[in-house]
């Protein structure tokens, strides 16, 4: 296991629910709309991946008369923006936090000598200022490659995002885990060839991972130790799934 490439949204932080569909809110009562993503809709709705892609199937599916009738594509764009600037806005006042564990293991691999990169449908905004408010300042550096938004054409469940990630590493797919939480993410690192390795959010739990690594509920910290939920038996200690047993499920996975 030569390197680690991190999904972002739901791997890193928990942030669906308290960040991007709040973000997604504001930006819809700034424009003047009556449009509310509830937790359940918002669970619905996180089935397609990318956030402008994720406003045309809502305009499709439910507003199919309420936008304009010309430029639907730069009405979504400009949509789109006020969102991310409205969730760069909420990741500073206060945050969310790093899920359990993350930020432990990015530290092991870079002790290791791992590689780290990062492979999202989010945009790069949304990424650094997570990076930045959730887990530090300089972890940003910590990352290699950060494939991020419309950097290629198609998103997750596509693969393209973790081949692209692959590709500026000029790393086989063989020698790299990916952490993904959702069966989208995991059908994008699985199509690109890649060992998964999935820590469920609360969106994600009834999802199906077949050929995962293993499936836990979170890394785990000190008091807080995770469930495993699937995957060859792991024995967890009370501070949580630590890189050496990574490695091993690494090493014994198909």
């Amino acid at each position: 296991m030569q390197a680690i490439i991190f999904d972002v949204d739901g791997t890193l932080a928990d942030t669906e629910r308290d960040g991007h569909r709040v973000a997604f809110n504001l930006a819809f009562e700034q424009a003047g709309l009556d449009w509310q993503w509830d937790v359940p809709l918002y669970g619905e709705l996180l089935a397609v991946t990318g956030g402008k892609e994720r406003i045309r199937h809502f305009i499709e599916r439910y507003r199919p008369n309420g936008v304009p009738e010309t430029d639907l594509d730069g009405f979504i764009r400009e949509l789109h923006a006020a969102k991310t600037a409205h969730y760069v806005r909420l990741m500073a006042e206060p945050g969310i936090p790093a899920r359990p564990g993350v930020l432990r293991l990015m530290q092991q691999a870079r002790a290791a000598g791992i590689r780290l990169a990062i492979a999202t449908t989010t945009t790069p905004a949304n990424v650094t200022s997570l990076l930045a408010h959730s887990f530090g300042p300089e972890v940003e550096g910590w990352f290699e490659v950060i494939g991020a938004g419309d950097v290629v054409a198609a998103k997750k469940p596509a693969s393209d995002i973790y081949q692209y990630v692959l590709e500026k590493m000029n790393l086989p797919p063989e020698q790299a885990l990916a952490v993904e939480d959702s069966e989208n993410g995991f059908l994008s690192a699985t199509g690109a060839g890649l060992k998964t390795l999935v820590t469920v959010c609360d969106y994600t739990r009834q999802q199906n991972f077949p050929g995962a690594l293993a499936v836990f509920e979170h890394l785990g910290e000190p008091g807080n130790p995770p469930a495993q939920l699937a995957g060859p038996p792991v024995a967890l200690q009370d501070d949580g799934l630590q890189l050496e047993q990574i490695q091993q499920l690494f090493a014994r996975g198909n």
